[in-house]
Formats: structure tokens, sequence, C-alpha cells
């Protein structure tokens, strides 16, 4: 039975609605396409969407009537001051280790369900597998996610487990298994779960408590060129990880 909410704030729920809808959007949406998409009328959202377009959240893409976001969330996000302590550490150390291996990496942390990338460098060369800034991929199904989680307590792990949905046909006891043997090597290399033919390499940043805050991730794919194995990819990302590690207070 769902729990009654103790206190209501209607104009703020139809504001974060309205957020909420266009953030799961690849195009934008009109005044009554969000209506209709909210079961409200279009007069209920009016002003809304006019203060939200007011404060930076959300603009009309050009030539339309159809409302998208804004990267102000994205730098609202950033302001915390682990997130911005966290980016302005990781980027050298990033910028480094992409152009030592001439492969992309990106940094990751939980948010919500989902794993958040918060940092982004390319590859130097001109053949380039990356994933966007500010993408979310859902937990289960992210290498970083994984390496995050176990770094974190077991009563997390069950929690989150039971919270979110697990992938079809994985069950809570090889969810633990897989974080036991992640957390014993320390990092994982495992093939991509949504992209074929690239290998996700992860490492987790541990803070001074021994916990998982983020992950840095190389996207790997093989390249005829280059002279860097996936051993050495994986050595290379494992000590930055530990660098960004130490640099934060962890072990």
């Amino acid at each position: 039975m769902l729990q009654a909410k103790k206190y209501a704030a209607p104009a703020l729920e139809k504001g974060l609605d309205i957020l909420e809808l266009l953030s799961e959007q690849e195009f934008g949406l009109s005044q009554s396409e969000i209506a209709r998409a909210l079961g409200r009328s279009v007069g209920e959202i009016f002003r809304m969407l006019v203060v939200l377009q007011e404060r930076g959240y959300l603009t009309l893409e050009p030539g339309s009537d159809k409302y998208v976001l804004t990267t102000f969330l994205f730098e609202i996000a950033h302001r915390t001051p682990l997130t911005r302590r966290l980016t302005a550490l990781a980027d050298p150390l990033m910028r480094r280790l992409a152009i030592d291996i001439n492969q992309s990496v990106h940094l990751t942390i939980l948010s919500g369900d989902d794993i958040l990338v918060v940092g982004q460098v390319d590859s130097p060369g001109n053949r380039i597998m990356s994933v966007r800034l500010g993408a979310r991929i859902d937990v289960w199904r992210a290498s970083s996610g994984r390496v995050i989680l176990a770094h974190q307590s077991a009563s997390d792990i069950r929690e989150r487990a039971t919270k979110s949905q697990l992938p079809e046909g994985v069950t809570l006891k090889k969810i633990q298994s897989d974080l036991a043997s992640i957390r014993e090597k320390g990092y994982e290399v495992v093939d991509s779960f949504v992209v074929r033919g690239v290998v996700n390499i992860s490492a987790p940043v541990i803070d001074h408590s021994g916990r998982g805050i983020a992950a840095l991730n190389i996207p790997h794919i093989e390249r005829m060129d280059s002279d860097i194995s996936i051993e050495q990819c994986t050595e290379r990302l494992v000590s930055t990880a530990r660098k960004l590690s130490l640099s934060l207070g962890g072990s």
C-alpha cells in the first residue's frame, strides 16, 4: 500500500513532473503534448513552463513550439562540492590516460537507479568509442555501476537490488557473487552489456571510508595499429583510479 504524503506542494510537483518527463525525451514536447502526457490541462502547466523557461531549465527549440531541457540541471549537479572536486581532480588524470593508451575514458557516479557520466575524455585517435557526457545508464547494465556497488556495504547492495529491477534471469545471489569477485580483484573487464565488440574496463574510486563513490572506465576498442594491449590498458586504468582515490583521501 502506498504511504500517504506527509506534505503536499502541488506547484512544485507539477514543475518536477515536467522536468522528469522532458529528461526522458529524445526530442522536445509542445505545451499540449506535455499536458497530455502528465494528465493535466494546458492551463495547469502554462505558468510552470514560463517559470522554468525564465529560470533557464527549459528552452524552446529554434523555430518550434517544443520545449527541451537545457544543460542547467547538469551544471547544478556539478556545483555540489563532491562532484566538483571529483571532476576537477579526475580531468587531468583522465586526459593523460587517454593520450597514453589511445582510448576514451569516462568518469561515472551513482545517481538514483542509474549511473551518470560526469566526466569524459575522447581518445586522441581518429576512431573514437565514447560515452556521452551526462548519459544515464541502468546501474545493472553498466560495468561501472557494478564496480562502485562492489565497494559498498552488503546492506546497500541488497536494498538497491530490492528497489531497482534486476536484469532478466539475474538473481540477487548471482549479483552478490559477481560483486564479491569484482571486489576481490579490484576492477572488472567484461564485454559491453549494450555494444557488441566493446570491452568495458572499470576501476573504482574509493573515498576515505573505503566506500566506492565513482568509477573510471574505458570502453575499449581493439585497434589494429596499436601495440598497447588490453592488459596494459587495465593496469594503467587501475593505477589512475588509485591516484584519484588517494587524492580524495581514499586508500
